[in-house]
């Protein structure tokens, strides 16, 4: 079990923020590592300070990309912002074709507080300075807001995205009403962007083609379900020849339930602001997802996460911040050769 406060952090991780940029592209994976590297070095290609990369996660299938960027919050804003320029610059979405959900180029744009002395707040000024950046500097991009950048209301990710017709098969970004910017275009899309407590990203491929029953498990294992696991938020969506069960898990407020992982593990803890959050396990998520699936006859082929547990991402970029590595998402590709 994590926790922030059980660690001996150094002073720069106590102000640190991550953001898991989603872009709509993964089969150019040069494109995607110029928008990573966008993050992190200036137009003249100098390192921008307290700032790091620690993965990019490519799904071909999809045509998504993940690129986990952290910086102190000082930082996180300018570093950001220009990851998703050259992104509008490189991505159009007038000719994207791939199979997960989506409404824009740059289509994803969540702030998370990693250090103690960050919170909700902070992150959801930040939030609004990128939204009011990005439409600044590429004319004819818009974004709507959610979490806590979503002043006064709070909605969360989930219901924003349901409001733009996003989960719709092919959804009219030009109907949509943004919060910042024009109407949608064609070329860039609709951008979400907001701040909440960390979501990580936990995926449980079954082995079958059958969507409605992954629909099934997804259904049962969501937490508007009764007797579903508190945090999660799940689509069903076809993949490389199977069902994946893609899950948003969310970090809530509070002590953990009593539901325990697979092999008996606690759900991490970490904290924001000296109040304690915790998530559900990905242990969990893959028991509760094979018992339903091997209910019918079908195996799982197997779980992704995608980036890091909250503990682990603060505890790289702590890395990478004080050995001055700003592609470190190389360093770990290397490691796992």
């Amino acid at each position: 079990m994590g926790s922030f406060r059980g660690m001996a952090h150094s002073a720069i991780g106590q102000r640190l923020v991550a953001c898991l940029l989603n872009v709509s592209e993964a089969r150019r994976k040069e494109l995607v590592e110029t928008v990573a590297m966008a993050a992190v070095f200036d137009s003249n290609g100098g390192r921008r300070e307290g700032t790091t990369v620690l993965n990019i996660f490519n799904d071909q299938d999809y045509n998504r990309s993940v690129i986990t960027i952290v910086a102190s919050i000082d930082c996180i804003k300018e570093a950001v912002l220009s990851a998703c320029e050259q992104a509008c610059r490189l991505i159009d979405m007038s000719v994207y074709a791939g199979g997960h959900p989506t409404m824009g180029a740059v289509d994803l744009v969540p702030l998370y507080p990693l250090g103690e002395e960050v919170g909700l707040g902070d992150c959801a000024k930040e939030a609004r300075a990128v939204a009011a950046g990005l439409t600044e500097r590429v004319s004819g991009t818009s974004a709507f807001f959610f979490g806590w950048a979503d002043s006064p209301q709070h909605r969360g990710l989930a219901q924003r995205r349901k409001e733009m017709g996003w989960f719709r098969k092919n959804p009219d970004t030009g109907a949509s009403r943004p919060d910042v910017g024009p109407l949608p275009q064609k070329r860039y899309g609709l951008t979400g962007v907001g701040a909440s407590p960390y979501v990580m990203n936990c995926n449980v491929t079954i082995d079958t083609q059958d969507l409605a029953l992954g629909r099934s498990i997804a259904m049962s294992i969501r937490e508007s379900t009764p007797g579903g696991i508190p945090g999660v938020q799940v689509l069903a969506l076809p993949h490389e020849g199977a069902v994946e069960i893609a899950c948003n898990v969310e970090s809530m407020k509070g002590n953990p339930p009593s539901q325990v992982g697979e092999r008996g593990e606690l759900w991490p803890t970490f904290s924001i602001g000296g109040q304690p959050y915790c998530h559900a396990p990905a242990s969990l998520i893959t028991a509760r997802v094979a018992e339903l699936a091997g209910r019918q006859g079908v195996a799982t082929k197997g779980t992704a996460l995608v980036g890091f547990t909250p503990y682990e991402c603060r505890g790289l970029a702590e890395k990478a911040l004080s050995l001055g590595i700003a592609e470190f998402w190389k360093e770990l590709r290397r490691l796992h050769m």
